[in-house]
């Protein structure tokens, strides 16, 4: 009986949460991101932003798809090292299970002393939107968590 109510609160009460994960490959000089966001939540989200069919397993056009979550992506999430914005690249996406992993990569990043996130990703489709940040540089991780409306977090590594 137990299982039966926790599947229907489930069902009835659904959680929205990403978790994006960001490392900086000082070998490589790169800021490495992904993102692990349920794939219907992410198909909603590209479907209020953008006219058309949206299918992010079934792309009947991957190439125009990949234009359009690239764009999604760098209107919703950002990151500044140091106090500065850097470019991030759209490297692309895949399917596991339930959840839609999408990569984004940075170039020409030496050194990480502080590095500010803005995640919007889903804040504008689901009032109840949670997006989780891990971020490891210089050996160190930092994780926190961005409650909707909150969107910006610092995270600090000392030299």
């Amino acid at each position: 009986m137990t299982s039966l109510i926790s599947a229907l609160w489930v069902i009835f009460h659904p959680f929205y949460v990403s978790i994006t994960t960001i490392n900086h490959n000082e070998q490589e000089k790169r800021v490495e991101v992904s993102c692990r966001i349920f794939y219907d939540d992410l198909e909603e989200a590209l479907k209020a932003t953008y006219t058309g069919k949206v299918d992010l397993i079934n792309a009947p056009n991957r190439t125009e798809l990949d234009s359009l979550l690239a764009a999604y992506l760098r209107r919703s999430f950002g990151v500044a090292v140091d106090g500065q914005p850097i470019p991030l690249r759209y490297v692309g996406y895949e399917i596991e299970d339930d959840v839609a992993w999408c990569y984004l990569e940075a170039s020409g990043v030496p050194a990480v002393t502080s590095m500010t996130v803005d995640n919007r990703l889903l804040l504008s489709q689901f009032p109840t939107q949670s997006n989780i940040l891990h971020v490891t540089a210089r050996g160190k991780r930092r994780s926190t968590k961005l409650d909707n409306p909150e969107s910006r977090a610092e995270f600090f590594f000392a030299k």
